[in-house]
């Protein structure tokens, strides 16, 4: 019987060709292939494979290729490029099919040992928050101060001023602590001004504390007056000297050593002295 050779392998029918004895897939792809008239090296060019890789499949030495996937795969290709269908040679082979993996269902769990369980991991949380806070805590906070037994009333003058020697050990031997004494204290006494401007006409006068804050600035009209303590004021700026009169601890005050083109410039210590000031 007369063998056809068509011009292009594509073409081929070489199932026609294999006799049914062949059962192993080896055989048949090599059968298959020299029917084609093709070698392995244009079977390994044509599929891009190895050529070790077509070698292991013809004869069947599936320990060189790899996993089961692979062997499936490249068999796969193998049989499409020579016309073979693919699940006869997959029979043939005797690989096992890649199975999917089998997915285990999740364990059920009851609501309420979920939520004890989640109670339970809260009240671990809570309390390890509370042991390293309290510690914390307690290093950070301020001391509280400590008040002596011993110490005398506010309102009691000192044991060695008013009291004779034999008081000291009564003192002394009393069991209860001192307390002191919520009674206000008397009014002082009011003093006379130490400096005071009074103003027999209009002028522009400006008063600076001691802390730099300005007690008076603006303009003062004929018959007003201020009176400043002891060591608050600094200095005194007066723009019309002549129609003011300064008094210092009871005493008229010379302003010609401070005096400007009619402006007076001076500081007052704080022992209540005067000197020019600085521009």
């Amino acid at each position: 019987m007369s063998q056809e050779n068509p011009s292009q392998p594509g073409e081929f029918r070489p199932d026609d060709r294999v006799p049914e004895g062949d059962r192993g897939c080896g055989a048949r792809l090599r059968k298959a292939r020299e029917a084609a008239g093709l070698s392995q090296a244009e079977v390994a060019a044509r599929l891009k494979m190895p050529l070790r890789v077509v070698d292991s499949l013809e004869i069947e030495d599936w320990s060189r290729l790899g996993a089961p996937v692979f062997v499936r795969g490249q068999l796969r290709s193998y049989a499409r490029l020579l016309g073979l269908t693919t699940s006869p040679m997959f029979e043939a082979s005797g690989v096992a099919p890649v199975e999917p993996p089998t997915l285990t269902p999740r364990t059920y769990t009851r609501p309420l040992q979920r939520f004890a369980e989640q109670a339970a991991r809260r009240f671990v949380y809570i309390v390890m928050t509370i042991a390293i806070a309290i510690p914390v805590w307690l290093a950070t906070r301020p001391h509280l101060a400590v008040v002596s037994h011993d110490a005398a009333p506010l309102d009691v003058p000192a044991l060695g001023a008013v009291t004779e020697p034999g008081d000291r050990g009564a003192v002394a031997d009393d069991p209860h602590p001192l307390v002191a004494s919520l009674a206000p204290l008397p009014a002082r006494e009011a003093t006379a001004p130490t400096l005071s401007l009074r103003l027999g006409g209009d002028s522009w006068v400006e008063v600076t504390a001691r802390d730099g804050r300005v007690l008076e600035q603006g303009l003062l009209r004929a018959g007003e007056q201020r009176n400043y303590d002891a060591g608050e004021v600094a200095r005194i700026v007066l723009g019309d000297a002549a129609a003011v009169e300064v008094r210092n601890q009871g005493h008229k005050a010379d302003l010609a050593p401070y005096l400007r083109a009619n402006v007076a410039r001076f500081t007052v210590s704080s022992d209540g002295s005067l000197a020019p000031a600085a521009d």
